[in-house]
């Protein structure tokens, strides 16, 4: 009868230790990137894609000539100036205003909000030609950057040209945890004034079909934990959790024995 007994307790752990063995193991399907790749063969990628200055962003905007002299007007000076103070006035950039304007020399109130940065050199090589004939313009988003955190650790990254991928941000962050559900990474940012929101699937080929596969400045990037690293974050990390397994391990033995 004993022998009976120890049996059954037997069979129980072994289930129960086999279903916390598959449990805590990760599939192919959640930890493999890219999935599908072979369905895109050819595929034309977004190559085209360029961020558009939004309200905030710090503008460098560059004047040059042959004749440096007759630019000397469109230089940024201490008194050209926009911001409030903070990080945004260290820049030493045009700040676009709640408007959408920045104020730029001679020509005065700009709108800018909407263009990309060819759309803004192209307009301001246009107004200039009246005073620069041979005027060459480049503009720059300063302050484009991105915050990435959750299972991937939390870091913010500078952008210098203006143009990161999902993917990219991914590896300069340090790639996604063990942890993490690749399936389902958040994007958050503000568009025209709204927040909004997306989410982007690493696992699958798709990824290079998503809208937001390539990030614009100030966007949030969130990896979600797996339903894996949640439980263990709760329980089975803790001194309680281990105390309740072996509780309960003992009190079966006990239940088991006295059958």
């Amino acid at each position: 009868m004993i022998n009976l007994k120890f049996e059954y307790f037997n069979r129980f752990l072994g289930f129960a230790l086999a279903v916390l063995f598959f449990s805590s193991c990760a599939t192919r399907d959640e930890i493999v990137y890219f999935q599908g790749i072979e369905d895109l063969q050819n595929f034309n990628a977004p190559e085209n894609f360029q961020a558009e200055i939004e309200v905030n962003d710090v503008l460098q905007i560059d004047v040059s000539s042959l004749n440096q002299e007759i630019v000397q007007p469109f230089i940024m000076t201490s008194s050209s100036r926009q911001g409030g103070g903070g990080q945004n006035s260290q820049m030493q950039g045009y700040l676009v205003d709640i408007d959408g304007n920045i104020n730029f020399p001679v020509l005065g109130e700009v709108p800018v909000v909407g263009k990309t940065r060819e759309e803004l050199e192209e307009f301001f090589t246009v107004q200039l030609k009246e005073y620069v004939r041979d005027a060459v313009v480049r503009v720059r988003i300063m302050n484009f950057k991105v915050t990435v955190v959750g299972e991937i650790g939390s870091s913010v990254i500078e952008v210098t040209d203006e143009r990161l991928s999902i993917i990219q941000a991914i590896a300069m962050a340090g790639d996604v945890s063990y942890d993490g559900k690749r399936e389902n990474v958040l994007i958050v940012r503000m568009q025209d004034g709204k927040l909004v929101h997306g989410r982007v699937d690493l696992t699958s080929a798709e990824v290079f079909e998503n809208p937001f596969y390539y990030l614009k400045q100030n966007d949030i990037v969130y990896v979600e934990p797996t339903y894996r690293r949640v439980k263990s974050a709760g329980f089975i990390n803790s001194w309680q959790g281990i105390v309740s397994i072996i509780t309960t391990g003992f009190s079966l033995f006990y239940l088991f024995n006295n059958i």
